[in-house]
């Protein structure tokens, strides 16, 4: 879990979630255990961190005064009256929870008034390690707050999931995660707006696809793709599948790469609103090859990806399912 963060004002969107959290602690209202539920990079770990912290904060304000003795150790990762469950396994055994939570929470906190525990891929408890823990969360002590980091709830028991306020993270507007972006981390407007819009409303994804150079690589290439199609010769998509190949691990970011380009040559086709452009930076050539392709055509093009996709899963023949794809996109 990231402990350095200050303060809720650093996380991108999911203001609800963090409404409720500073009412929590500014009407006394702390529950003793929650479940935050979302996609992995969503923002689970920072909005458990900024609570945790102003949990244990001197001031004992809504959010962290980020500088008393607890905030600090907080951040350094040493507050005595913080636990992060380890997992011996791949999995959270029930041992885990018996020898660092069961066993620990009789213990009053050292020097604040809660003590937290935080169970990061909850979904990972085994089925005895979420028996033992339910035991804890049935009947906690005042003190203890449980905290658990899921990207499937569905994984907790109901009897546990009953017992806990969950808090369901959703995706973040684009727009925000477009400027973020360009603000705060100095991407270019064109990259935020491919990484926002590839992202799917997760700001964590955003930002490590805006510093991931595997992804400007997957970029450039279906750039050419797209461009380069319609002239390709039969050797040059065999060439083209071949460099697929090298992309064979991340095929599925690449898939929705050339998906969001023909969504946008679609989307030319149709409104030619440029502000609805991914790719603004390519509206010429969007806006010509939105002429000279059929709706109809985009389709087939949009479904050859998704055939491509279920076929790659399927453990079809790499080679012959890019080649496919490819075809489908030349003749389009």
């Amino acid at each position: 879990m990231e402990r350095a963060i200050r303060g809720y004002e650093e996380i991108i969107g999911h203001d609800l979630i963090k409404e409720h959290l500073r009412l929590a602690v500014r009407e006394n209202k702390v529950f003793h255990a929650y479940i935050f539920n979302g996609e992995d990079l969503a923002g689970k770990n920072m909005l458990a961190a900024v609570f945790t912290k102003s949990l244990v904060c001197e001031e004992g304000g809504e959010t962290p005064c980020n500088h008393c003795k607890a905030c600090h150790q907080f951040d350094s990762g040493s507050h005595p009256d913080v636990r992060y469950l380890v997992r011996s396994k791949a999995s959270i055994g029930v041992d885990d929870i018996r020898e660092q939570i069961n066993r620990d929470v009789v213990i009053r906190p050292y020097s604040s008034r809660y003590k937290v525990y935080v169970i990061d891929e909850a979904e990972k408890l085994t089925e005895e390690a979420q028996n033992a823990l339910l035991k804890t969360i049935e009947e906690p002590p005042s003190y203890a707050v449980i905290m658990l980091l899921t990207n499937n709830v569905e994984k907790m028991y109901s009897t546990i999931r009953s017992r806990c306020v969950t808090l369901n993270l959703r995706s973040v507007d684009q727009e925000l995660i477009t400027r973020f972006l360009m603000e705060k981390q100095q991407v270019p407007d064109y990259r935020a707006r491919t990484c926002s819009a590839y992202s799917q409303g997760n700001v964590g994804r955003a930002m490590q696809m805006a510093s991931s150079e595997r992804f400007s690589q997957m970029l450039e290439f279906v750039q050419r793709l797209v461009r380069g199609a319609r002239d390709m010769k039969e050797f040059e998509i065999v060439q083209t599948a071949r460099e697929m190949e090298t992309f064979q691990e991340d095929i599925g970011d690449l898939l929705d790469l050339i998906t969001l380009w023909y969504r946008d040559i679609l989307a030319m086709k149709t409104t030619g609103d440029r502000e609805l452009l991914v790719f603004g930076e390519e509206y010429r050539f969007i806006r010509q090859k939105a002429d000279t392709v059929s709706a109809a055509g985009i389709g087939r093009v949009l479904e050859a990806v998704e055939t491509a996709r279920q076929r790659i899963r399927s453990n079809v023949n790499f080679h012959a399912a890019a080649e496919m794809l490819l075809l489908v996109i030349k003749e389009n």
